[in-house]
């Protein structure tokens, strides 16, 4: 009798081990939602990348095919990544075979060394390698002063396959379509058309409600977004906010945000005007309209300065 109650505890034991195994596991995996049928997705937080939220606030998720699984963006850090990656194994047993990065802002790339292992293929713009090599330096450096991140160089993965105009990607009864774009947001971004479900993953390309962030061409800016308007689509993914159901008219409020830059330093300049006027002046009525106004607009205004200055 003795022995038997020692084997039934035993039991017990080992039993709330697995669950809390399990339990652990779950709670490991980043939350995601289906917004379409095979598409999942992670909205970031509208926040300034810190040491509390150490650089997670970008959208980032993936698609799944009859095949495979495509990632898209990996997230600001390692192991934002890993927890992207367990919620990909909560979903489908399918393999992970890419791993998309829409351009190369921390908060979209921190993630890819979860990822890597033999027969994933990291995608990106054919430019992207050189801006990650180019930024990583600054990156990591970054990452330990502000987010209280210690990132080894391998936490920059750069691209094995490269985009330089349109590149399909068969994940199994769905392909998606990734389109390299002049400089806009950046000088390296992508978008992703999935035709099965008509969803447009859009990244930096497009921010909700977050205010916009140039860190490339404002007047290739403008541009891209006239040849995406083009593109049907029943669902939008911006890079930070909520997911849009209204493409092409989601774009607008971003729009004119550009639009505002670009007529109102087209002015100044014409006047004579200064960059520290243009920073003390420019876009003000704004203000009110756009998260995170007062951490990026005066960036944007001295990055649109800088090119039409020199129209």
């Amino acid at each position: 009798m003795h022995l038997i109650k020692r084997y039934i505890a035993w039991l017990w034991l080992i039993t709330l081990l697995l669950l809390h195994s399990q339990s652990s596991l779950a709670a490991a995996a980043l939350p995601v939602d289906e917004i379409a049928p095979g598409i999942y997705l992670h909205q970031g937080l509208d926040a300034f990348p810190d040491s509390r939220n150490r650089d997670e606030i970008a959208n980032i998720g993936f698609v799944v095919g009859d095949r495979s699984v495509a990632v898209i963006d990996s997230g600001g850090n390692p192991q934002q990544g890993a927890a992207l990656k367990a919620a990909v194994h909560q979903v489908t047993d399918k393999p992970i075979r890419y791993v998309v990065n829409t351009h190369v802002h921390p908060d979209h790339i921190l993630g890819n060394q979860a990822f890597k292992e033999a027969g994933v293929v990291f995608v990106g713009h054919h430019k992207l390698a050189e801006a990650m090599a180019v930024r990583a330096p600054h990156y990591l450096a970054t990452a330990q002063r502000d987010l209280g991140m210690a990132l080894g160089a391998d936490s920059v993965v750069p691209p094995t396959l490269t985009v330089t105009d349109k590149l399909d990607l068969d994940l199994g009864n769905r392909t998606l379509t990734l389109t390299a774009h002049r400089t806009a947001h950046t000088n390296n971004d992508l978008s992703i058309y999935d035709h099965k479900t008509r969803t447009l993953w859009l990244a930096d390309l497009l921010f909700v409600e977050h205010v916009p962030t140039l860190d490339g061409s404002l007047l290739g800016w403008l541009a891209v977004l006239e040849q995406l308007a083009g593109q049907p689509a029943k669902l939008a993914i911006p890079g930070h906010g909520p997911v849009q159901h209204n493409w092409p008219q989601a774009v607008l409020p971003e729009k004119q945000y550009l639009l505002m830059l670009r007529d109102e330093i087209r002015a100044l300049i014409k006047e004579g005007g200064s960059l520290e006027q243009a920073l003390a002046q420019v876009g003000q009525s704004a203000r009110g309209q756009w998260k995170l106004f007062d951490h990026y607009h005066k960036r944007n205004v001295s990055t649109a300065f800088a090119e039409l200055e020199w129209e």
